[in-house]
């Protein structure tokens, strides 16, 4: 393959390679991505011409420091110089136990178990059995689980099915999909208070939805303030007061899927620190090794380990093949070094900043709805559906690879983007969106 053009990579790729959410018979047409580093991909255009463009989206989120970081390129060179990968069944290793060690310093009061994942939407699966087999053992058979709607949670069947049952799948496989509780959606705004009228009412009628179902719930699994996939929406960390005051009063866990959302990417170190209770289950991934490989966490605290344990099964039911790869711990622990070594915290605040600043002409825009930041990621949000490949071409011209999806047209940079990138990036962004949809 490396012997082909640019035109037979694309062609191949059109007639053969199956891209994220998308049509064999109407197949995508993805850019061609020559190489990266820094803040930039080197990006073929439709015309054939190579330019390089400032990376809005992290690389889904997780490349929070760029691309070809010294410190993490030399970690993977390193351990490639001892090994790959060996089993995690009945073996372990350095890169895994220094890995374990460093989350559970960083993660919300009462985690003491590390379970390491493939993936993110695998860390939820993971999540999910966790709490079923707890509950089990303690011979309550709780099959259910309470969400708010407007979530994502990932793509396999568990956490599918706690997956926002309009904006999500759940129709495309109802009668497949368990059918769990969700709650209504809360009303927007992060810095609504307590007694605020609108989410007064939203704590009212969940807590009567809770009651109803409140046997059948295993636990509680809710994207802490920041809804990543459905919709960047943000919501009042009361809100998880609520949820958590219900859970125990009720007798379930909490899961906070904070996937998207942690290692500062809203600003403190996880989304669910602003809330007054920490979880029982967590769930980590995307900027866990700093985009470099796919891996993922599910930590929970002492009673939940135990109480699974001692189970029938007498342990956690799960073990994928590729569970704790010394490559992706090893970049994973030389990422979680990087961000200690820096004021990460005012780094995501300085981007907040010239998020603000840079995405306000768009207000003005008939177009657009809402303007809002939270941390390092910034919305623009329409009235109507983006028209998706024209608002990246669009935003491509202007230099900024960006991926909108539904009606909102959003950034998530790397934490180091500098201040003159970011206002070309998002410069870039409101000219798209005007040039496209006014």
């Amino acid at each position: 393959m490396s012997d082909l053009d640019p035109d037979a990579l694309l062609g191949f790729d059109r007639d053969h390679v199956w891209h994220p959410y998308s049509s064999a018979l109407v197949p995508s047409e993805p850019y061609l991505v020559e190489s990266a580093d820094g803040v930039r991909l080197r990006v073929r255009d439709r015309g054939g011409d190579v330019r390089e463009v400032l990376d809005a989206m992290s690389s889904w989120w997780c490349a929070v420091h760029g691309y070809r970081v010294p410190e993490l390129d030399a970690a993977v060179t390193d351990q490639l110089g001892r090994m790959a990968h060996v089993m995690f069944g009945g073996l372990t290793h350095e890169p895994a136990v220094a890995l374990s060690r460093r989350l559970l310093d960083l993660a919300p009061a009462g985690m003491e178990r590390v379970f390491l994942a493939d993936s993110g939407s695998v860390s939820v699966e993971v999540a999910m059995k966790a709490a079923l087999q707890y509950h089990l053992a303690a011979g309550r058979r709780r099959t259910r689980f309470l969400t708010i709607r407007g979530g994502y949670h990932g793509d396999t069947f568990s956490p599918m099915s706690v997956t926002d049952p309009v904006g999500g799948m759940h129709s495309l496989f109802r009668g497949v999909l368990p059918e769990h509780v969700f709650a209504p959606r809360p009303p927007a705004g992060v810095d609504r208070p307590a007694d605020d009228p609108e989410l007064r009412a939203w704590a009212e009628e969940t807590t009567a939805l809770f009651a109803a179902h409140a046997d059948d719930v295993a636990a509680v699994v809710v994207e802490p303030v920041l809804q990543g996939a459905g919709g960047m929406y943000a919501y009042s960390p009361h809100v998880l007061d609520v949820l958590h005051d219900l859970a125990r009063r009720h007798g379930a866990l909490v899961v906070h899927d904070e996937i998207a959302t942690g290692f500062h990417r809203t600003g403190p170190r996880w989304a669910g620190d602003r809330a007054e209770t920490p979880p029982d289950i967590l769930c980590v991934g995307k900027a866990l090794t700093g985009g470099y490989l796919t891996l993922a966490a599910m930590l929970c605290s002492r009673e939940v380990a135990e109480g699974v344990s001692r189970g029938e099964a007498g342990a956690l039911m799960h073990g994928p093949t590729f569970m704790g790869n010394p490559l992706a711990c090893a970049v994973a622990v030389a990422n979680l070094d990087l961000l200690a070594s820096r004021d990460t915290a005012g780094e995501v605040a300085r981007v907040e900043r010239a998020l603000v600043d840079g995405l306000a002409p768009a207000t003005s825009l008939g177009s657009v709805a809402d303007v809002r930041t939270l941390g390092a990621v910034g919305v623009v949000q329409l009235h109507e559906p983006v028209h998706t490949a024209e608002v990246t071409a669009a935003a491509l011209e202007r230099g900024v690879w960006v991926r909108p999806f539904r009606d909102v047209v959003y950034t998530m940079p790397p934490y180091v983007t500098s201040d003159t990138d970011l206002a070309t990036l998002t410069a870039g962004l409101v000219g798209a969106v005007a040039a496209v949809h006014g």
